[in-house]
C-alpha cells in the first residue's frame, strides 16, 4: 500500500513570505438546523439541534488549511455588525490573520441557514447575500499578493479575486480555486488562469458535456495547468497532474453524520499541501482524507481535522 508522507516543508520553501495560503473569497455565518429527516411541505417538525458557525468557501477552507500547520490569512471587506465580528472572532481563534480584511459600513458576511437531514447526513443551504461586499481590482495590490505561497480564490471573490489572479501568476504564485458556479462575470476568465482547478462532477459534467468524470478531468485540463480535479463524494475524485493521465483517489469510508463544508475543506487541505511544498497526488489523498473524517462530525467546522489525526486516520486506512 502506497504510504503517504506527514506535512513537511518543501525543498525550497519561500519561509520569508507572511502567508502560506492568502484566500480571497467567501466568507459566512452558518446557523445550523438538525432535524430527523428533511421536512415535507406544510409539515412541522421538531429541531434536534441548533448551532451557530462559520462557514464558506474561502473562510472554511482557510480554516482546514490552518489547523495543518501552514499560516493562513484572509483578504476581504467586513462591516461592524454582529455577523462580521462573529465571523472575524472565529476565524482569529482558528489561527486565521485577517489583517488584510477591509472594513465598510454596510458590508457583512453572507448568511445561511443550514438544514442537516440527520437520516442521511445530507444538507440543504439557504442564504442572504444581502450586504457581501467583494474586494475591488484596485484594492489588490501586488505587495499583498507577494505576500503568500499559495493564492486561494473562490467563484464569488469577483474583481478583485480575478486580479489576485492575475498578479499570482505573474508572480510565479500557485493558485488554488474553488468554483461552485459558471455563470458570474469573469468566472471563465478566472478558471483559465487557475493552477490547481477543484470542481464538483455536477458543474465539471456541465463545462465540459462529458458524462464520465475520467474525460471531464481530461477536457478541463488544459496546457500548463498543475493540476486538475474532479470531486465526486462518495465516489472519491479523479485528477490530472499537468495533463498526464487521470487518476481515481477513492473516498474513505466512514459514518457520515455531516456533509456540510466537506467540499471546502477538501480545498483548504489541499491548499495546505501544496504551500507545504507537497505534489498534488499527496494533496489529493490528504484532502479525501480531511473530508472523510470532517463528514463524520456535525457542523462545517468543528469536525474539521488536525495533522495529527489525518496522519492516524491514513496509518488505520493506508495499511
Amino acid at each position: 500500500m502506497e504510504q503517504y508522507p506527514r506535512l513537511e516543508w518543501g525543498l525550497g520553501a519561500d519561509l520569508s513570505a507572511a502567508w502560506d495560503v492568502l484566500g480571497i473569497g467567501v466568507v459566512t455565518v452558518d446557523d445550523l438546523i438538525y432535524v430527523d429527516h428533511y421536512p415535507s411541505p406544510g409539515s412541522k417538525m421538531p429541531i434536534q439541534v441548533q448551532r451557530r458557525e462559520g462557514g464558506g468557501l474561502t473562510g472554511t477552507a482557510l480554516v482546514a488549511a490552518s489547523r495543518l500547520g501552514p499560516r493562513c490569512a484572509l483578504a476581504g471587506v467586513l462591516g461592524s455588525d454582529e455577523l462580521s465580528r462573529f465571523s472575524l472572532q472565529e476565524l482569529e481563534r482558528e489561527g486565521v490573520d485577517c489583517n488584510p480584511v477591509l472594513r465598510r459600513d454596510g458590508a457583512r458576511p453572507i448568511h445561511s441557514l443550514v438544514i442537516v437531514d440527520l437520516s442521511t447526513g445530507q444538507r440543504t443551504i439557504i442564504y442572504s447575500i444581502a450586504g457581501y461586499t467583494r474586494l475591488r481590482r484596485e484594492e489588490i495590490t501586488e505587495e499583498l499578493i507577494a505576500d503568500c505561497r499559495v493564492l486561494f480564490v473562490d467563484h464569488l471573490a469577483g474583481e478583485g479575486g480575478l486580479r489576485a489572479v492575475e498578479l499570482a501568476r505573474a508572480q510565479g504564485i500557485p493558485v488554488v480555486a474553488d468554483i461552485e458556479g459558471e455563470d458570474r462575470p469573469g468566472v471563465s476568465d478566472l478558471m483559465r488562469q487557475v493552477d490547481h482547478l477543484i470542481v464538483g462532477v455536477d458543474l465539471a459534467q456541465r463545462l465540459t458535456g462529458e458524462n464520465g468524470p475520467g474525460d471531464m478531468v481530461r477536457a478541463l485540463s488544459e496546457d500548463g495547468r498543475a493540476c486538475c480535479v474532479v470531486t465526486a463524494g462518495e465516489r472519491g475524485c479523479w485528477y490530472s497532474e499537468g495533463g498526464r493521465a487521470v487518476r481515481h483517489c477513492p473516498a474513505f469510508r466512514v459514518q457520515v453524520v455531516d456533509t456540510t463544508g466537506c467540499g471546502d475543506v477538501f480545498h483548504g487541505a489541499y491548499a495546505a499541501c501544496i504551500a507545504q511544498g507537497q505534489s498534488a497526488s499527496t494533496a489529493v489523498r490528504l484532502a479525501t482524507a480531511a473530508a472523510g473524517i470532517k463528514a463524520t462530525q456535525p457542523g462545517g467546522r468543528a469536525g474539521i481535522p488536525d495533522r495529527a489525526t489525518i496522519d492516524r486516520f491514513l496509518k488505520e486506512h493506508c495499511t
